[in-house]
């Protein structure tokens, strides 16, 4: 397989990938029909790449995991004050939201690939929160764990007040920003 190739096949995994997610956010029923239209490939291509749904449901299982990872590495965590890296992480995962939206609306995604309880994404928040607990940035009475939820409910009524609402990206976030602080900053 030549260089040019990879790089095809790759573009082509990538394509499906994104096709996928985007079709499937719009109808978890949808078929691989589908989601090789959307992907301006055939079925038969599809099917070369991920055999079976499940196949394509556990690369995009895989490929959200990436995706967290990546954005915590974005966030830039040893930047700064805790607080500060946590408005960092808090707006790249909203960054994540539709990915995000799909798999906690259709937890076959989240069981499909090996999501641990506790993810090197996990540890790095959980470690953020405990600096901005020990620097006085976050409120020393509530425990790591609960700010962690508290940070992902917070993303999830921003992406549905998005969805169900029609608030802008913009003020959606700003909203889910002014929460956070609210809610776990220590006054």
């Amino acid at each position: 397989m030549t260089v040019a190739e990879t790089g095809l096949r790759a573009r082509t995994r990538r394509a499906i990938l994104d096709a996928a997610f985007s079709t499937l956010t719009g109808n978890s029923g949808a078929s691989l029909s589908d989601v090789a239209a959307a992907a301006g490939v055939g079925r038969t291509t599809i099917h070369r790449y991920f055999p079976e749904r499940t196949d394509l449901i556990t690369a995009m299982s895989e490929d959200l995991l990436e995706k967290i990872a990546l954005a915590t590495t974005r966030a830039r965590l040893n930047d700064g004050t805790a607080i500060q890296a946590l408005d960092r992480l808090l707006q790249e995962y909203f960054e994540l939201g539709d990915y995000l939206m799909l798999a906690f609306t259709e937890p076959h995604i989240i069981d499909a690939a090996d999501w641990e309880t506790e993810s090197p994404a996990d540890r790095q928040l959980i470690a953020m929160i405990e600096r901005g607990r020990e620097e006085g940035s976050v409120d020393a009475r509530m425990p790591a764990s609960w700010v962690q939820q508290v940070m992902w409910a917070l993303l999830y009524a921003s992406w549905q007040q998005i969805r169900d609402e029609e608030t802008s990206k913009h003020d959606a976030l700003g909203l889910c920003l002014l929460a956070f602080h609210k809610a776990v900053g220590s006054a």
